[in-house]
């Protein structure tokens, strides 16, 4: 579509929550791959980040571009320009796992890691602060740096970076923390094994920071690489950026946190459809959210759902009301009717972004006015009058964090079952804004 605004029907303003219309507005970066999901995976953190230079917002945005080369945009202010960068780094883009994951120091250089399921890491730093230059590839600590998969970073509140990724395989794998102290300019080693699947199993995780700056972790366990063997969402906070970790009654766990030791947020069994890998967020008095799907024993349809805590316990809340039965099973990546979901909350409202195929596989979003013990009341509207295909949401968590707007990154992608492709040329690359 390049450039436009959607202004969605006052019905449909209604349903979303706030009074009045909601305008929804996309801005085209380029053209990106689309043969596989590597774009537009949920395990992407971040694809979009805002960093202030100056005082003035600029807004940089990453992907793989129609030939699979690495590519680097960034624009200034909300309505402005993209300038895009394409580096020399062709990734194995035929394998959806290669995502890339980017953010901003507090200085405000780049890091962006690029290309991994069980490879050599591969890691750069803009060449200056607020630049599209990047350097020639880099090491962070120079350990366990060989079979790297899933990597993110995370801002702090410090302005350090938290960098996260799984070393070993499915099933059978450790989860590393590294940390970036941006006054050294030096990363360290702050967790070698911070959660050990003991080489029987592996955690899937989801990780979020709260304005207070605590690292709030939740996980899934797998026993195997076949997807249906995840089960249990597990939970632990940090609140000396990393160092020690606790449930959340307070007390310290032991490190590394084993499945014997974890505390079990929700009760999940195999063989339930919960997914891997979704997200967090967490309210204005901190309390952590996950967002993720499963299905209840006896039910035959997988639900989206919110386990989250009241600051005494935890709760779960069904968001969907779907109708369509599927089953996940192998491993692989799965090219699944319903994308992994991403939530976020703010004082007027909660967002659970999310993709069905029941509804036409368009960028949707379920809301709420007010999360309750009692069962809160979800609202549901589409954003796109389009197909995204296997899109997954992500989105710039520092403008949300900052300013409560939402910048999702948005791509048409598809996806064959089990890391098979799709052919298809390029399609776009946009963020969509929600104000």
């Amino acid at each position: 579509m390049g450039k436009r605004a959607l202004v969605l029907s006052l019905a449909m303003a209604a349903a979303v929550v706030a009074a009045g219309e909601i305008k929804v507005s996309e801005s085209e970066v380029g053209k990106g791959y689309s043969q596989t999901s590597v774009n537009t995976a949920i395990f992407r953190s971040s694809s979009v980040v805002s960093a202030d230079s100056a005082g003035v917002r600029l807004q940089f945005v990453s992907y793989y571009n129609g030939d699979g080369k690495l590519t680097i945009g960034k624009r200034r202010g909300e309505g402005g320009k993209w300038e895009t960068k394409v580096t020399d780094y062709r990734a194995k883009v035929e394998d959806g796992h290669n995502v890339i994951s980017m953010t901003v120091d507090g200085d405000g250089y780049l890091h962006v890691c690029y290309d991994h399921h069980g490879s050599p890491l591969h890691y750069r730093k803009s060449v200056k602060p607020y630049g599209l230059e990047l350097t020639e590839e880099l090491s962070m600590t120079g350990e366990d740096e060989g079979a790297v998969t899933y990597p993110e970073f995370h801002t702090l509140p410090s302005g350090n970076l938290a960098f996260l990724y799984r070393t070993g395989s499915s099933g059978n794998g450790d989860m590393v923390m590294n940390t970036y102290e941006v006054r050294a300019k030096k990363w360290s080693r702050r967790q070698r094994n911070l959660i050990d699947g003991e080489g029987k199993r592996n955690a899937y995780w989801q990780m979020t920071i709260d304005r207070k700056g605590r690292i709030h972790l939740s996980w899934v366990w797998r026993e195997t690489w076949m997807v249906e063997t995840n089960h249990d969402m597990c939970y632990a906070y940090s609140d000396d950026e990393g160092v020690t970790w606790r449930r959340s009654d307070g007390k310290q766990y032991q490190l590394p946190i084993k499945m014997e030791t974890a505390e079990v947020a929700w009760k999940i069994e195999q063989k339930s459809e919960l997914i891997n890998q979704t997200s967090m967020a967490t309210d204005n008095k901190c309390r952590p959210y996950i967002a993720t799907y499963w299905r209840e024993k006896g039910e035959t349809v997988p639900q989206y759902r919110l386990v989250w805590h009241d600051g005494k316990k935890w709760q779960m809340s069904v968001v969907s009301d779907r109708k369509t039965p599927f089953s996940l099973a192998g491993g692989g990546t799965k090219m699944i009717p319903i994308a992994r979901p991403r939530f976020v909350i703010g004082k007027k409202a909660a967002y659970y972004i999310f993709r069905d195929a029941e509804r036409g596989s368009k960028v949707g979003v379920y809301t709420c006015k007010k999360m309750s013990k009692k069962g809160a009341k979800w609202s549901v509207v589409d954003l796109t009058d389009y197909s995204v295909g296997a899109w997954e949401p992500s989105f710039d968590e520092e403008l949300w964090r900052k300013e409560g707007k939402l910048d999702i990154f948005v791509q048409t992608t598809f996806q064959g079952d089990g890391e098979k492709t799709v052919s298809h040329e390029a399609t776009p690359v946009k963020v969509l804004s929600i104000r």
